[in-house]
C-alpha cells in the first residue's frame, strides 16, 4: 500500500453500544427532584471541559468558571502545571475570586484575610493562636479536584476516585489528536443565560434531523441526508456524526434549488477555486476542494493537514462530549457548544458559543467565524447576556429558537415520551448514560458499578 493510500480512507466506524429503549419523559427536564439526582449523581462524576490552559500562560494566572452551584479555580503554577479547586475558603466559605481571568501572588480570601498559596496550601490565618482546634495553616488547605489538559483545553472531575481523562474520552483523544487543536485561538466568545434546561440542548445537538427545517440554508454546503450522514455512539457515553461538506446536498437537487449557492462559491473561491469551472458538476467540489488543501495547506502553516484523511479536510465532525459539550470540528475550525445548568432551576441553563482556528504564523486571511471573518489578530472580549438581547449568530438563534418552544411543550400532560427515528437514537443514548450515573454505573467498555 502507497504510504500515503491511508489518507483516502473513509473513517471506521464506532461500536455501537446496545440501547435499552429510554422513553424520554418530559419530567425529566423541569422535575427539582430529578435535576439534584443529576448534580449529585452525574455531574460531579464526569470530567468537564472548563478552561483553556494557553489563557493562563505564567505562575499566578487564573482562570474560574462555574458549573452548576459550584465554583471552579484553575491556576498556573509555579512548576508550569496546572491545578484546579474548588473556590471556597475552608474558613467560613467565603468565595475567594470572582474575575474570569486574572492573576495573582496567592488567593487572598477577601472576608478574613486567609492566603491560600498558589498550590491551594494555607499559609497565613490572622490570630492563628485563637483557634482551639489548632493553627489551621497547613491543615485548612483549598480543596483540590482532579485536574488534566487536552486539545488546550482545562478538563476537571470533582470525583476523587474518577478514571483518567483519556480513558474517558475513549475514542474522542484519538480522533482530536490530528488537529493540533491546543495551537489554535478563540475568535468569539459569547454566553447567554438561556430560559431551557441543558438536556434540550444537547439533545438538539445530539441529531440533524432538524436541519431540513431549522437550517435549511446548510444544504448548500453540507450533505443533510441521514442515509449519507455516519452516525457513532461510544461506550464512554460521546457520541459522532459524520457529514460529508463542501459541496451541495442531494436534497438541493430534488428541491430544485441552485447547485452552486454562494456560500459553496465563497467556499471554494477561499482554496483557489474558480465556481464557475465548475457548472454542471457542482457535486464534484468536494474531491477539488481537499486536491487543494493538500496543495496550498503547508505553506500557508496548517502543519496538521499530513494527520488527516482527505474527507477529513472538507467534512464535518460533530461531537457531543457527554455531558455538556457539543462541537462541529473542521480541518480549520472548531465551533464549541456548551450548556452548564443553572445552580438551582432545572428550565434554565448556561450556554456558550464561541469558536477556535488555527492562527499559523504569517498567515493574514481572516478566519470566517459563524458570525463573519474575524482578523486572525484579533482581540476577543467575552460577551455575556440575557438570551434575547442580542444575536447569537444567525445560525444558533435558529437552535435556540426551537428548543425554548420544546421546553414548554414538554411540560403538557399531552406529551407521553419521545417516538425517535434511528437518525435520533443518539439522544436516547445520552439519556441512558445519565441514568446509569444516576443508578451508580459509569460507562465505559468495562462497565462497572461504583
Amino acid at each position: 500500500m502507497h504510504s500515503k493510500d491511508w489518507q483516502s480512507q473513509p473513517p471506521e466506524k464506532w461500536p455501537e453500544p446496545e440501547l435499552k429503549g429510554h422513553s424520554i419523559p418530559g419530567d425529566r427536564y423541569s422535575s427539582k427532584e430529578f435535576f439534584e439526582k443529576e448534580w449529585e449523581e452525574m455531574w460531579t462524576k464526569v470530567w468537564l471541559l472548563l478552561g483553556r490552559a494557553d489563557e493562563i500562560p505564567e505562575p499566578g494566572d487564573y482562570q474560574m468558571e462555574e458549573v452548576g452551584p459550584e465554583s471552579i479555580i484553575m491556576v498556573r503554577q509555579q512548576d508550569g502545571g496546572i491545578k484546579a479547586f474548588f473556590n471556597v475558603c475552608q474558613h467560613r466559605a467565603a468565595r475567594l475570586v470572582f474575575n474570569e481571568v486574572d492573576s495573582v501572588e496567592a488567593f487572598i480570601c477577601p472576608y478574613h484575610g486567609w492566603r491560600f498559596e498558589l498550590d491551594g496550601e494555607l499559609t497565613y490565618a490572622r490570630d492563628a493562636e485563637d483557634f482551639p482546634e489548632g493553627d489551621p495553616c497547613g491543615k485548612m488547605n483549598l480543596v483540590e479536584i482532579p485536574c488534566d489538559t487536552f486539545a488546550g483545553f482545562i478538563w476537571v472531575n470533582m470525583d476523587p476516585d474518577c478514571v483518567s481523562l483519556q480513558e474517558y474520552l475513549g475514542p474522542v483523544w484519538d480522533d482530536w489528536s490530528k488537529y493540533e487543536i491546543d495551537s489554535w485561538k478563540r475568535y468569539l466568545a459569547m454566553t447567554a443565560n438561556v430560559p431551557c434546561n441543558w438536556k434540550i440542548v444537547l439533545d438538539n445537538f445530539n441529531e440533524s434531523y432538524h436541519l431540513p427545517t431549522v437550517h435549511p440554508e446548510a444544504d448548500a454546503v453540507v450533505e443533510e441526508s441521514y442515509k449519507d450522514t455516519q452516525f457513532d455512539m461510544s461506550a464512554e457515553g460521546h457520541n459522532r456524526m459524520w457529514q460529508q461538506a463542501f459541496k451541495p446536498s442531494k436534497r438541493r437537487l430534488k428541491n430544485g434549488k441552485d447547485l452552486m449557492d454562494p456560500a459553496l462559491a465563497m467556499r471554494m473561491e477561499g482554496w483557489g477555486l474558480n465556481p464557475d469551472d465548475f457548472a454542471g458538476r457542482e457535486f464534484e467540489s468536494r474531491e477539488a476542494v481537499q486536491e487543494q488543501m493538500r496543495k496550498l495547506g503547508p505553506d500557508m502553516g496548517y502543519t496538521h493537514f499530513d494527520n488527516l484523511k482527505d474527507h477529513q479536510l472538507t467534512d464535518v465532525y460533530h461531537y457531543t462530549i457527554f455531558p455538556n459539550f457539543a462541537v462541529s470540528v473542521w480541518a480549520d475550525s472548531f465551533h464549541f457548544l456548551r450548556a452548564r445548568p443553572h445552580p438551582t432551576d432545572p428550565t434554565k441553563c448556561v450556554f456558550d458559543n464561541w469558536y477556535y482556528a488555527p492562527a499559523p504564523e504569517g498567515l493574514e486571511t481572516d478566519v470566517l467565524t459563524i458570525n463573519g471573518p474575524v482578523a486572525r489578530d484579533a482581540e476577543i472580549e467575552h460577551d455575556v447576556f440575557e438570551y434575547g438581547e442580542k444575536s447569537l449568530s444567525p445560525l444558533i438563534d435558529q437552535d435556540m429558537g426551537v428548543t425554548l418552544g420544546q421546553q414548554l411543550g414538554l411540560r403538557s400532560r399531552a406529551f407521553k415520551g419521545v417516538y425517535l427515528s434511528h437518525q435520533e437514537w443518539r439522544i436516547r443514548r445520552y439519556h441512558e448514560v445519565i441514568d446509569e450515573y444516576i443508578d451508580g454505573i459509569r460507562p465505559g467498555p468495562n462497565q462497572n458499578s461504583k
